[in-house]
């Protein structure tokens, strides 16, 4: 960036909808990491490795024990997934 580009500054209201509508966080997770973000997830073994979709807001949107699946749900619903870690 030079002095005489423009800066771009966005807001953390605006940082925080980024993405929103379009974007979906792929994760892989672990039964015991995910109890507190899905809510009425009940009953669900210890230990388990799975794959968990997230709105760009950071709402979770679906848990599966298949990638595929999880981001057939992102295209299902019109999202663009990203995976994270």
């Amino acid at each position: 960036m030079t002095e005489n580009e423009p800066r771009l500054t966005v807001s953390e209201a605006q940082l925080a909808h980024l993405g929103e509508g379009q974007v979906a966080y792929l994760r892989k997770v672990t039964s015991d990491d995910i109890r507190g973000r899905f809510p009425g997830l009940e009953g669900i073994a210890p230990g388990l490795e799975l794959w968990a979709l997230f709105a760009a807001n950071g709402r979770p949107i679906l848990l599966s024990d298949a990638r595929e699946r999880a981001i057939a749900g992102a295209f299902e619903n019109e999202l663009v997934p990203v995976s994270i870690h």
